[in-house]
């Protein structure tokens, strides 16, 4: 069968068929009565591309610097919004502010008709995780603030380089197709894509395209990620000198703590890939008063949905009892939820061909130092820098106990996440040692690498409209059995509060370190660093 033959018999198959499933009626009927762009065309395009985005090197490394020295905590994201919808309204992009309730979300759009190729990255920042960069021992740069110890500071750099050199090709060669951005706000906190997915910001997307800092350069499809619950537990009681007349309080502290005790005995009796966790926010004011009011925060984990509502039901029950047992009374505010990730494997494998053709970039001496040091200093084995791209992985085989709330997005739209390079194996995660390469040639490098495999993979799906409909077959059959559902209430406001107070405290402090570019040409120049700092004998 020849190309053109076969291609006008998946026309009509596409057509007769789009009545029935849905996913095919979201590919532009224009972009399939013209046909997809021939083999030796989509591969000028990708040279074209490649040479475009080696070309934002700079431009791709102070975003990545830039970002990393605002280190803003979810919700609080207010500088790390303004400078990207700023470079990106410059560009041509039209952008919506506040969206789905949240005052540091965006939706930044361009182009015209299908395909609709969304992007997110990732913008919050990690407390406590203040680090100088390019230093392979624990130096923050303001002590106690909070730092980029997740790396999310890169991967807006690679959405946004990788969406510019899109454009700017489209628009030479007059390709249809809409490209869009989003901002992953407070993913540290599950915080934002459920609320995104209620307010309906992915409806008329097509395909999504996600961005995330590893250690390596991979992409995976299938479960990869636990989903869960996110949930404060209030409990009030009456207040009494703790002393003087103790029997007449009624201590919401107690309630807590027998909250917690009673969870732990119950953790022996759940599945072990479960996870839980919890921290007191708040437990009373001073010893000598019964405290009347306490709040525990509990993340409930597991790897579907019937059993994160389970878990969370459980939790529910057992808080319930600590009230009676305490005579307080209890309420519940659920703050964020996400499905496990379920990534759509025509997209991964489209991506993992694009990863395998960019591949690792090139370490440098001095880079793999940076890492050894880094590996001894934490007692990690010194392994340095992994020089080769990781395998595609099929969900399950190296399932993620973490989550992700972009499990709400797969859940909607045909969804990947590229994993690329620019930390460090053997870290903790979370942690003043995840900062340390996030700002330094390391991070540079990945970035560029990461732009460039997702630009080919959008670039793809842009040019190959049967593979926008593969994808939604995959979709199909996964949710053919289960659709997504809310595990946050309807009616539930975005917990935009959190994170206010530390960020008033600190931000004054890290002004003072803001990457200035037209200074300096790196953020290691401005901190005055010299790259690698190890510690004398490492």
């Amino acid at each position: 069968m020849t190309r053109s033959t076969w291609a006008k018999r998946f026309l009509i198959l596409t057509l007769s068929t789009a009545s029935v499933w849905p996913g095919y009626a979201r590919t532009n009927p224009q972009v399939m009565e013209r046909g997809a762009a021939s083999p030796a065309q989509i591969e000028a395009y990708r040279q074209e591309l490649l040479t475009a985005i080696e070309g934002m090197r700079k431009f791709t490394q102070v975003m990545v610097d830039m970002i990393f020295s605002f280190a803003e905590l979810g919700f609080q994201e207010f500088e790390t919004s303004r400078y990207v919808t700023g470079i990106l309204e410059r560009e041509g992009f039209r952008v919506e502010r506040g969206v789905a309730g949240i005052p540091t979300a965006w939706v930044a759009s361009w182009g015209r008709g299908r395909p609709v190729i969304g992007f997110i990255a990732d913008i919050d920042a990690i407390p406590g995780a203040s680090q100088k960069p390019g230093v392979a021992y624990h130096d923050p740069i303001v002590e106690g603030a909070p730092g980029h110890g997740e790396g999310h500071n890169a991967g807006q750099a690679v959405i946004v380089t990788a969406a510019l050199a899109l454009k700017r090709l489209m628009e030479r060669h007059q390709l249809p197709g809409t490209l869009k951005l989003y901002p992953g706000v407070a993913e540290e906190l599950l915080g934002s894509k459920n609320y995104f997915v209620r307010a309906g910001l992915f409806k008329d997307v097509d395909i999504v395209l996600g961005a995330h800092i590893s250690d390596g350069f991979s992409t995976a499809y299938g479960v990869t990620n636990t989903g869960l619950v996110s949930t404060q537990f209030t409990f009030r009681g009456e207040a009494a000198h703790s002393a003087g007349a103790p029997w007449r309080g009624r201590s919401a502290l107690d309630a807590v703590e027998l909250m917690n005790v009673a969870w732990n005995f119950r953790r022996e009796h759940l599945r072990p890939q479960h996870r839980s966790h919890y921290i007191i926010v708040e437990g009373g004011d001073q010893p000598n008063v019964v405290p009347d009011r306490a709040t525990v925060w509990y993340y409930f984990r597991e790897t579907d949905y019937a059993r994160i509502k389970h878990l969370h039901e459980i939790g529910q029950k057992i808080a319930r009892a600590a009230a009676m047992m305490t005579d307080t009374e209890v309420t519940e505010r659920i703050l964020a939820a996400t499905w496990p990730t379920h990534f759509n494997k025509v997209v991964a494998e489209v991506l993992q061909k694009n990863i395998e053709r960019v591949g690792m970039p090139a370490w440098s001496e001095a880079d793999q130092m940076l890492a050894k040091a880094l590996q001894k200093e934490i007692g990690a084995e010194p392994v340095g820098l992994k020089t080769e791209v990781g395998r595609l992985e099929a969900g399950g085989d190296a399932m993620r106990a973490g989550s992700d709330d972009i499990g709400e997005i797969s859940w909607n739209v045909p969804t990947v996440y590229l994993r690329f390079p620019g930390n460090i194996p053997g870290l903790p995660g979370h942690h003043w040692a995840n900062a340390v390469s996030m700002a330094t040639p390391i991070a540079h490098k990945g970035a560029t690498a990461g732009a460039k495999a997702i630009a080919l993979t959008a670039l793809d799906f842009l040019t190959q409209p049967e593979l926008v409909n593969a994808a939604w077959a995959y979709f199909r059959e996964q949710t053919k059995e289960q659709s997504w559902v809310s595990l946050i209430p309807e009616g539930t406001p975005p917990p935009i509060h959190l994170n206010r107070e530390k960020m008033e405290r600190f931000r004054p402090q890290l002004e003072r370190f803001r990457f200035d570019p037209e200074k300096y040409d790196t953020y290691l120049d401005q901190l005055g660093i010299r790259y690698p700092t190890i510690r004398s004998g490492r």
